[in-house]
């Protein structure tokens, strides 16, 4: 079959990629973590961890979840907006050997229970804000071990400050009791005195479990292999790479992580794209509560007077240059934002998908 649509493929861009060099999404990872070791891999209100912190953070956690006894393919559960425990918790799962099933942490208890019962997932990470949703439905699952995360878990002395405001001033955590939870560094802590044990995967074992939205009935878990991941973003890759060669002068590239990393298209291109070719992910936090009519509630994260959100995580993260669009009344209105610390967004395109409230 003729392929006419490499016709429309712009310079630079190889009509084939290699996704056998590398095993599983691990391998992907541990070079990342090799070779920026210094660089940020991402930031969330300001605080950031380096490629180097997480290779170390997910490291303890991969091998605490390996001393709780789970054997290899397991499943195991994130719920949790965009903080910097995501990617850490990401990175763990998939290192010691298990299975990520990304859920929506806006779920309400019925839908959170359908997920965690058709995943069979055996543990899951929360953050604190939706603790008292995983109470509601952990006794009808199979879950045996749950970490518990809160906002300023990797902020340092900041995150002192995030907590006291999100649980006493904000009132964004609702009341929870978890008997036999362990908290997030508690894990870490624990799991810098264990050994991280070696684990075989291939190209052909499943690393996401994948849920649909569930608009048109329950969700449904479509199974990721390591080799679909490692793919997309190859490809992904190779489209960027003639637009990074244009700018020689950019040391790192940055993405604004404005979609949920639990959705595909940021989970691929925001997360994995981003630490696969060294660049910064900007982590923004979206709803991370609902109020006593269902709207979603968000955090604090921006200067007061600035219309749109990007505008401020982009200069808040010290992009030079971006330009973006937003909907208002169905059409489309530019927005730009300068600054000149020496990074720069560029534009990818996507989709998120709508659910019911």
């Amino acid at each position: 079959m003729e392929k006419i649509w490499l016709t429309s493929y712009p310079a630079g861009v190889p009509h084939e990629i290699d996704a056998t060099q590398f095993n599983s999404l691990s391998d992907l990872l541990a070079e990342s973590f090799r070779e920026h070791r210094n660089k940020r891999a991402f930031v969330c209100m300001d605080k950031g961890i380096t490629y180097g912190e997480l290779d170390t953070l997910s490291s303890r956690l991969a091998a605490w979840f390996q001393s709780r006894g789970l054997k290899t393919g397991a499943r195991v559960a994130i719920t949790m907006p965009n903080v910097l425990q995501y990617p850490v918790a990401i990175a763990a799962i998939l290192r010691a050997g298990y299975v990520v099933a990304n859920v929506n942490p806006l779920y309400t208890p019925r839908e959170l229970e359908h997920q965690l019962k058709d995943s069979g997932a055996e543990a899951i990470v929360v953050l604190e804000n939706f603790a008292h949703t995983v109470q509601a439905v952990v006794k009808n699952t199979v879950i045996k071990h749950v970490v518990v995360a809160s906002m300023g878990d990797l902020m340092g002395a900041k995150g002192v400050i995030v907590n006291f405001v999100v649980r006493r001033v904000k009132k964004l955590v609702p009341a929870w009791n978890l008997p036999d939870h362990v908290s997030f560094n508690a894990a870490l802590r624990q799991g810098a005195h264990e050994t991280l044990k070696p684990v075989k995967q291939g190209p052909d074992d499943i690393a996401f479990l994948q849920y649909t939205g569930g608009t048109t009935g329950v969700a449904k878990g479509a199974m990721l292999l390591h080799r679909n991941l490692i793919a997309n973003v190859l490809q992904s890759e190779v489209w960027f790479n003639p637009g990074r060669k244009n700018r020689p002068d950019i040391d790192q590239f940055v993405t604004v992580v404005a979609l949920p990393l639990y959705h595909i298209f940021a989970l691929t291109v925001c997360g994995f794209l981003t630490l696969r070719m060294g660049g910064m992910g900007i982590l923004r936090i979206h709803a991370i509560s609902r109020d006593d009519q269902g709207a979603q509630r968000f955090p604090d994260q921006h200067v007061s007077g600035r219309e749109h959100p990007l505008q401020c995580a982009a200069e808040q993260s010290g992009i030079r240059q971006a330009r973006f669009l937003q909907a208002d009344r169905g059409k489309w209105r530019q927005h730009s934002c300068a600054r000149s610390r020496g990074e720069a967004m560029v534009r990818d395109n996507g989709f998120t998908d709508h659910r019911r409230l």
